[in-house]
Formats: C-alpha cells, structure tokens, sequence
C-alpha cells in the first residue's frame, strides 16, 4: 500500500468545509488495514523524513501531573499532500485507577488547498500500530538477518512488537518475552504462539533476555530519570537495541558508549533533553532512522558495533497511516458523517 495523494479521491465525497468524518476506534480497528500495509506506509513515510520532506515541529506538551503527558503532534508531507495534527496523552495509572486505557488520543486530518477538517479519529490502534512498525523497519535495516529479538514490555505494544517482527525480520526464529509482571509475559505467548512461525520464550529476568538476543526493543515507561533496568555490562558487541521509552529503561551509559546513536527526530529528542529526560546529557546523535531507511546515512558498517536506535514517535507516521484509513473509510461507507 503506498501513501494516497489527498484531495482526488475525498473531494468527491466529502464536501470539504461542510461535513467530516468521523471514525471511532471501532470503525478504526475494522477498516481493514493490514499491518503489511502499516509497514509499507510507515516505510514511507521515514524515507520522506529521510530526505528532509516534511514539515514538523518537535512534539508540543502539556504535563498536569509529574507522570503524565498530553502532546500535539501536526505534520505536513508536501509529497503525496497531506497534513495533520495528533493529539494524544498518556496517564500510566489508568488502568489501575480507573479501569482506562493508558494511552488515548484523536487526529485529525485536514484538507491541503482549503484547510478544512476531513476526518476525525481515534488513534490509539493506530499508535498501537505504527509504534512497532517504526522499531521493526530501523531493527531490519540495522541488523539484517538477525534470529533473535528480545522484547521488554508485554503489553499491547509488546504484543504488536513480536507480530510485527515475524513479519518484518524473516529471519526471525526465536523472541525472547520479558515483563515485571509474569502473568503478562505469559498471556503474550499463550495468545501469540498459535499464530507465529517463531519460538516464543518468557526470559528468566531482564539480563538473561538481554544476554540471549541479538536486536532487542522496550516499550515500557517513559520517565525523567532512567531506571536503568538493563545494565551497561550486559550489552555487548554486535548488539541493536531499539526503545521506545526514550531514556528509561537501559542504562544511560549503554547509549554513551555506542557506536552508533540514532533516532526518528532529533528536534524531538532535543526537545526532551532540554525537558530533563536525559540527565546525563543527549548522546551524540549518529543520524535518524528515516535518514538510514532512505540510504542518505549508514546504517550498521561493522558486525561489532552497538547501534542504539531510540524512536519516540513522528507524526508524519501518524497522518500517513490516518490518510490511509480515511480512504479506506470512504471506499467502505465508513463512519459518521457529521456536519461542522
């Protein structure tokens, strides 16, 4: 599936400044995309950061607790013309507090020539999705033909990390499960053995899984001062590691020392340095993933090299996956029409 140039096939449906769509995480969840198309979009996407066509600023934040986020994420790809915003929080005690999702959020996406509002829509399934799709693609072009994938976090994001390496990394023979909470890492492999033509094994603790895997990824918490749950010493030589929890879960010292630093966004990651989540300091920044992806930068030049390859979310991912699922949407008479 590639990325859909807007305005010929909405216009035509949709009339622009008088109605728009609106998509529930129902509606979103059933369209139909496949995580194959999710890849290919979301590749896409990366290779037209990667070659500086985009326009978006680093994410803008509101924080009413110490532990919680609210962002906005607008976006604008001149190539296939199509712009808009994300806005999504997070609150890490939902689920224990009030029975909610940590993680929820809406876009929207716009008309280019009129600026009109299209189509509103959830985007936590489509968060849920893209998240794993960006690690998955810097994994595969950074460790090609590697068997072994370690996941920590064994949540929706975990679960959607394992299914999208089966899918991206064909070489894939075994992924190593690790969570704080076991019953977790057990209801990822009961739910996801029967599907996948991979082994899937619940690591003993979070250094025997580091210590068994050649690329490995977290999708955890995201927290000012690092946790540093994986220690520096268990790394070693050769190994990709790809969080998604920006400087929380792995020793700091790991990122310092690597061989390569790469991230989506540099603006992002500077952004959150300046934010105190780096409190050791930003590590020096090789390049950004779209920028390996799109084979401007290296990716891994050595089989020895460390490559810590931290990605945090882009909104141009975001409104390329959007654009997709409003096409679809019309295609099916999906949604909600509501007037503006």
């Amino acid at each position: 599936m590639t990325i859909t140039t807007e305005r010929g096939r909405v216009a035509g449906e949709l009339k622009s400044g008088s109605d728009l769509l609106y998509l529930s995480r129902q509606d979103v969840e059933d369209i139909g995309i496949t995580r194959d198309e999710i890849l290919d979009l979301t590749r896409e996407a990366l290779v037209e950061h990667g070659h500086q066509r985009y326009e978006m600023p680093a994410k803008i934040g509101v924080h009413p607790y110490d532990n919680v986020f609210y962002h906005a994420m607008p976006a604008y790809l001149p190539g296939p013309g199509i712009v808009g915003m994300k806005w999504i929080e997070c609150y890490p005690d939902n689920p224990r507090k009030f029975h909610l999702p940590q993680t929820t959020g809406l876009l929207v996406i716009n008309d280019v020539e009129s600026g009109a509002p299209l189509a509103v829509m959830d985007s936590a399934w489509l968060t849920a999705m893209r998240t794993p799709a960006v690690t998955v693609l810097g994994a595969a072009a950074l460790h090609p033909g590697a068997t072994t994938f370690g996941m920590f976090g064994c949540g929706v994001q975990g679960k959607e990390h394992v299914r999208y390496a089966a899918l991206a990394m064909p070489g894939m023979e075994t992924v190593y499960v690790h969570d704080t909470n076991e019953a977790a890492a057990d209801a990822l492999i009961a739910e996801l053995q029967p599907e996948l033509d991979l082994r899937l094994v619940k690591g003993e603790s979070a250094e025997a899984v580091t210590k068994s895997a050649q690329v490995l990824s977290s999708a955890t918490v995201i927290l000012r001062e690092p946790l540093a749950v994986v220690k520096d010493g268990w790394v070693t030589a050769g190994q990709t590691i790809l969080p998604c929890d920006l400087n929380t879960f792995w020793d700091p010292r790991t990122s310092q020392r690597a061989d390569k630093y790469i991230v989506d966004s540099i603006a992002e990651h500077e952004l959150f340095a300046s934010m105190g989540y780096f409190p050791d300091g930003l590590p020096a920044i090789a390049s950004e993933t779209g920028e390996v992806l799109a084979g401007v930068k290296p990716g891994r030049e050595s089989a020895d090299e460390i490559i810590v390859n931290s990605n945090i979310g882009m909104a141009v991912c975001d409104i390329a996956v959007g654009n997709a699922i409003l096409h679809r949407a019309i295609e099916r008479g999906a949604g909600t029409r509501l007037p503006l």
